[in-house]
């Protein structure tokens, strides 16, 4: 027989049979300070990227006072930055090229911006439409469907920029499109 009691020994009254564990530290300080590390990263690298873009844009202005005093210069500078050409407040549409009318009709050609879609009519082997400018708008497109057979060209100008497309035969479609991008131009 053994040394051992019968029954194990009893617990006093109202208290659990084993320890309970102690609560796990959460470590917030580092998630914290991770997250701000990432926004101040996000900060840096548009900065960067907003450098580059303006870097790019003010070449062509230096480069044209090249030869003229500092003071004349900078007055150029000023002069070419309020000067507004009449095109720079209007988006241009245009399709051209060869398209006969097919089973369905005409070119079918729609154009606008994301909020402001229209239907433009194909004549004498062109189409051109005007818009007024809306620096808020995502984008401006211009579409055309061939209906069977043809030769088209397609294009989108604003603000300076231009995009081009193209369709050949069949149902094709020529599409060009303007996006604005973060620095408030057209891409």
């Amino acid at each position: 027989m053994s040394n051992q009691p019968p029954y194990p020994p009893q617990q006093p009254y109202g208290q659990p049979p084993f320890q309970p564990e102690p609560p796990k530290k959460r470590s917030v300080g580092k998630v914290v300070g991770l997250g701000c590390l990432g926004i101040v990263g996000l900060f840096v690298v548009v900065g960067i990227i907003a450098a580059v873009i303006g870097g790019g844009s003010s070449d062509s202005k230096s480069s044209a006072s090249v030869g003229k005093s500092p003071d004349k210069a900078a007055a150029d500078t000023r002069k070419s930055d309020t000067k507004k050409d009449a095109t720079d407040d209007k988006v241009v549409f245009k399709v051209w090229g060869t398209a006969p009318a097919g089973a369905l009709g005409g070119l079918d050609i729609g154009y606008g911006s994301d909020s402001d879609t229209r239907k433009g009519t194909f004549k004498d082997g062109k189409f051109e439409a005007t818009l007024t400018l809306d620096k808020g708008a995502l984008y401006y497109n211009v579409h055309a469907q061939l209906q069977g057979s043809g030769d088209i060209n397609c294009s989108v100008t604003a603000d300076g920029k231009t995009k081009k497309g193209h369709a050949s035969g069949g149902y094709n479609i020529c599409t060009a499109q303007l996006s604005s991008n973060f620095t408030g131009g057209w891409s």
